[in-house]
């Protein structure tokens, strides 16, 4: 997913790329994220339109200062939240710390659904808590699963750890309080029901474990996703209208034959012009469509559609709510909401939420002949501030970038 030269060299995620992928049958829209301090807002637009999030936790490090700035986007916009903690086959490596971090300092009624065998070099699976079974990674990539009896010596530690589940769910689900109290057995579809209830309903956060670089636990914290998690059906999303000057809301509708309604809440420049990344919320949009761009207040005709894959594009004909797709050839600004193009009613959307900037300034330059060069200044401008945040004070030998 980290496509541009600066990422892989620098080995971090600088901006958001998205891409779709089918597990089970089960379509999933991606985007993944930065999680350096300096490129949050890019944290910012993703969680404005995902209808749930991973939350990646080091099993090392555990929560870290980044964390909870990105604890705070997603609560700002009730993004229900799976954990995975990640790098349990590094030296260090404690999930239960982790965990316990994330309740003290993110304030989460969270618990494990799962529990490692083995840490650090002698990671080798994972118990499924709700199954109460063992599950083996084994192949080159980890694409082989075992599912085994539990090994005795860990046993009671798994019995002693679903308990600890099944009080953290009890303490907000009023079902399985009620079998907790009366000392019945709470079966594997139960518990299940409950945690996708209370995951959907943002009272409880399910945590999964593995080693994502060894492929371990990744496929099952996918099942979680699926499992776990809202589809566009089932988050309730809001716009509004402006009538005789008083702002009136309405309730957006995932039905295809509704009025097409979605949200531009990205843009990027590459050689073929300006890419609009873009939600859809209600309706559909086909290709050769008409489209209203509400902040601009004009009409602009959908000529091109890809789903995108990183930097690869797939081109497509039509879209429906929950979608993620890009758009070429429109010129509108990030946070616009796009409508059909007959302008029947102008849904808007709000945007997604900015920090008040600590220096504002406006340059552009007094030609237009000129505008080629100046981008070239303010694109270098950009990699070496970008350098500069990340710890490199090299400056690029490109001195060819300086308009003379």
């Amino acid at each position: 997913m980290d496509f541009m030269e600066l990422e892989r060299e620098k080995g971090i995620t600088i901006q958001s790329a998205a891409t779709h992928v089918q597990w089970k049958n089960n379509p999933i829209n991606v985007i993944d994220t930065p999680g350096h301090v300096d490129f949050t807002v890019e944290v910012e637009r993703a969680l404005r339109v995902l209808d749930g999030a991973v939350l990646i936790l080091c099993g090392a490090s555990g929560v870290q200062p980044q964390t909870l700035t990105v604890d705070k986007q997603m609560k700002r916009y009730n993004v229900p939240r799976i954990i995975f903690i990640n790098k349990l086959d590094r030296m260090g490596a404690n999930p239960w710390a982790a965990i316990e971090g994330a309740r003290k300092r993110l304030n989460l009624n969270c618990a494990a659904v799962q529990m490692n065998i083995g840490i650090d070099n002698s990671f080798k699976g994972l118990i499924d808590l709700l199954k109460m079974k063992a599950f083996y990674f084994e192949g080159k990539n980890g694409e082989i699963i075992k599912e085994e009896e539990i090994p005795a010596g860990l046993v009671e530690e798994a019995k002693s750890r679903r308990q600890e589940l099944i009080e953290a769910l009890a303490n907000v689900d009023p079902e399985i309080e009620d079998l907790y109290l009366s000392e019945k057995e709470i079966t594997e579809d139960q518990l299940k029901a409950a945690i996708r209830k209370q995951t959907i309903a943002l009272k409880f956060v399910p945590v999964f474990m593995g080693s994502a670089y060894k492929n371990k636990g990744v496929q099952l914290a996918l099942d979680g996703v699926t499992e776990y998690l809202p589809g566009p059906k089932e988050r309730e999303y809001q716009g509004y209208i402006v009538k005789d000057g008083e702002e009136e809301t309405i309730k957006l509708d995932t039905d295809p034959k509704k009025p097409f309604v979605g949200l531009a809440f990205k843009l990027e420049e590459n050689k073929f012009g300006q890419l609009t990344y873009v939600r859809v919320y209600q309706g559909k949009l086909k290709k050769g469509d008409y489209i209203y761009l509400n902040n601009l207040k004009k009409r602009a005709k959908v000529s091109r559609m890809v789903k995108m894959h990183a930097n690869e594009m797939e081109e497509i004909d039509t879209v429906e709510a929950g979608d993620i797709f890009a758009l070429f050839g429109i010129e509108c600004s990030s946070g616009d909401t796009i409508t059909e193009g007959d302008m029947k009613t102008e849904t808007m959307l709000s945007s997604m939420y900015v920090p008040a900037p600590v220096i504002s300034l406006y340059i552009k330059p007094k030609k237009n002949e000129a505008n080629a060069k100046f981008l070239k200044v303010i694109i270098f401008f950009i990699n070496f501030l970008t350098n500069f945040c990340i710890g490199s004070f090299e400056i690029p030998e490109r001195r060819s970038y300086f308009p003379r």
